[in-house]
C-alpha cells in the first residue's frame, strides 16, 4: 500500500464525515427532530459519547474505498468518469441497501429514506471523485 492509498484514504474518510455531517446534520436535521422520528433517534446529548463508533465507521469506509477504487482503476480511463462510476458503485453497495433495510426494520417515514439514500449517494459520488483524482495517472 502505496503514499497514494494513504493519502486518498485519509482523504476519504474526511470527505465522507464532512458530506456526511452537512447532509445528517444540516439538511436533514429537521427531519430527525419531526416528533414522529424523536423517539426513534439518540438524544443530541448523547451523540458525543457515541462519535467514536462514528469515526470508526467512516475511517473503514474510507480506506476499504480507497483500497477497493485502487484495484479496480483501469490505466488508461479518464480519472472522473472512474470516480462518478465508483461513487454510484459504492452507494448502490452501501447507501441504497442500508437505507432500504432501515425502511423496512424501523418504522421511518419513505421520503425521509428517500432523501438519506440522495444525500448520501451523492457523499459516495463526490468521495469517489475525489479518490479517483488522488489516484490519477
Amino acid at each position: 500500500m502505496g503514499k497514494k492509498f494513504w493519502i486518498s484514504g485519509i482523504v476519504a474518510v474526511v470527505v465522507m464525515m464532512a458530506l456526511g455531517f452537512f447532509v445528517h446534520g444540516f439538511i436533514l436535521h429537521n427531519d430527525y427532530m419531526d416528533p414522529a422520528m424523536k423517539p426513534h433517534m439518540r438524544a443530541e446529548a448523547d451523540g458525543v459519547a457515541f462519535l467514536p463508533y462514528m469515526i470508526l465507521a467512516h475511517v473503514s469506509m474510507g480506506f476499504a474505498a480507497a483500497w477497493i477504487y485502487r484495484k479496480g482503476m483501469t490505466a488508461g480511463a479518464s480519472w472522473l468518469g472512474q470516480g462518478v462510476r465508483f461513487g454510484i458503485a459504492m452507494a448502490a453497495v452501501m447507501t441504497v441497501p442500508m437505507f432500504l433495510i432501515h425502511y423496512a426494520v424501523y418504522p421511518f417515514p419513505g421520503m425521509l429514506i428517500v432523501k438519506q439514500i440522495v444525500g448520501d449517494s451523492i457523499c459516495w459520488i463526490v468521495a469517489g471523485i475525489v479518490i479517483a483524482f488522488i489516484n490519477k495517472e
